[in-house]
C-alpha cells in the first residue's frame, strides 16, 4: 500500500485542501486539519480500492476528497481493528475505530453514497510518532 492523496480541512464543512505532504504531531494529529488537537480522532484513512467498489455499487465516481478523509491509500483494505498499527514513513498511527460514513456524503457525492460506503469508509487513527507523511509513502501494518 502507498499514500495516493492527502487532504486537510481547517474546519467543519470548509473545503478540503489537497497536499503533497503534511506534518503529523504525536498525540495531536495533522497540522492544519480540523481534528488537530483532538484526543482520538486525529487522522482518518481510507482505501481507494474500497472507494472504487463503493462507486461501482453507487454508479458514480467517488473522489477521495469528497469523503473528507485525510489519507487515501491505493490498494488493499485499511485495518479497522482497534489497536492495529500502521507506519507511514517515520509516522506511526494506531487505529482507534472504524469510520462510519456520514449522511452528509449523500449531499456531497449523491443519494445513497453513505450506504455504499458503509464498511468501506476507513478508520480513525491517533498519531503515536511525529513526522512527515508524503504522497507516495509506503504504508505498512506494524505487528
Amino acid at each position: 500500500m502507498k499514500v495516493v492523496s492527502i487532504h486537510v480541512a481547517p474546519g467543519r464543512r470548509l473545503p478540503v485542501r489537497s497536499l503533497d505532504e503534511v506534518e503529523a504531531e504525536a498525540g495531536k494529529g495533522l497540522v492544519g486539519d480540523r481534528y488537530h488537537g483532538s484526543r482520538h480522532r486525529q487522522v482518518s484513512i481510507q482505501s481507494r480500492a474500497a472507494l472504487i467498489r463503493a462507486a461501482g455499487d453507487l454508479g458514480v465516481h467517488v473522489d477521495p476528497d469528497a469523503t473528507r478523509r485525510n489519507l487515501t491509500v491505493d490498494a488493499g483494505d485499511v485495518p479497522t481493528t482497534p489497536g492495529a498499527r500502521l507506519r507511514i514513513g517515520d509516522v506511526e498511527l494506531e487505529v482507534v475505530r472504524i469510520l462510519a460514513p456520514c449522511r452528509l456524503l449523500d449531499d456531497e457525492i449523491g443519494p445513497g453514497a453513505a450506504a455504499a460506503l458503509r464498511g468501506r469508509a476507513g478508520s480513525v487513527c491517533r498519531v503515536l510518532t511525529s513526522g512527515r507523511i508524503r504522497v507516495g509513502d509506503a504504508v505498512e501494518e506494524v505487528a
